[in-house]
């Protein structure tokens, strides 16, 4: 399960994402640096305890309008082999030392736990709380579920683009979409999908929204 540090990282996850949202496709261009809050999001858990894996939703108040950006990232303690252009940056941690921090999607052992949570071998985890389950989360697969090819999730396409992130699984195999830009309205059917996973976010109002942070396609319906 889940530990949650009390603890400072210098400089902090939010400090990290300023200068790094604006250089995404995704990210809803604005003449000014982001102004950043965290709003909403969960974990997972890595069975072997080495990787941790927070999908955080932020919103940006730089704009005409807030903006909210959903953005997975893992935590590691050594740099991930071949994953230069995922980095977000490095951090000290109070407890655990120096963190080098990626673009979840990128990572294989988050790809592995999200197929997991679609295929209901893994329990989302309150994003600020230790030992905590989130069932505000929640994971829906159409029919008798889907497969995999072996191997996949360690080595997905990757395609980062202007409507989110899409990651192929395996030659054939089924591709996830994750969202970027969370609406309030995006929990709306998304055509041709086979499954997808919901949370919650704050609005700046005081209210919460729900929308798909990740969906589930067959791979002929996700280009």
């Amino acid at each position: 399960m889940s530990i949650i540090h009390k603890t400072t990282m210098s400089p902090t996850k939010l400090e990290l994402l300023t200068p790094w949202l604006p250089q995404q496709p995704w990210y809803a261009a604005a003449q000014r640096p982001p102004e950043l809050s965290r709003v909403g999001g969960f974990r997972l858990d890595d069975p072997k305890g080495q990787v941790g894996m927070e999908f955080m939703v932020v919103r940006d108040d730089a704009g005409d309008r807030p903006a909210w950006y959903h953005v997975p990232m893992t935590y590691r303690a050594t740099p991930l082999d071949g994953a230069e252009r995922a980095l977000i940056g490095t951090t000290e941690h109070g407890v655990l030392g120096r963190r080098w921090i990626y673009d979840g999607p990128y990572d294989p052992v988050l790809v592995a736990q999200l197929i997991a949570l679609l295929q209901g071998r893994a329990e989302p985890q309150a994003q600020s709380e230790s030992h905590t389950a989130d069932p505000s989360v929640t994971a829906e697969v159409a029919g008798a579920g889907f497969d995999v090819p072996a191997g996949a999730a360690g080595a997905p396409a990757v395609a980062n683009r202007r409507d989110g992130t899409r990651l192929l699984l395996g030659d054939g195999g089924p591709a996830l979409h994750v969202t970027r830009v969370l609406r309030p309205e995006s929990g709306a059917e998304s055509t041709g999908s086979l499954g997808h996973v919901s949370a919650g976010w704050r609005l700046s109002e005081g209210g919460e929204a729900r929308g798909r942070y990740v969906v589930l396609y067959e791979s002929d319906s996700a280009s």
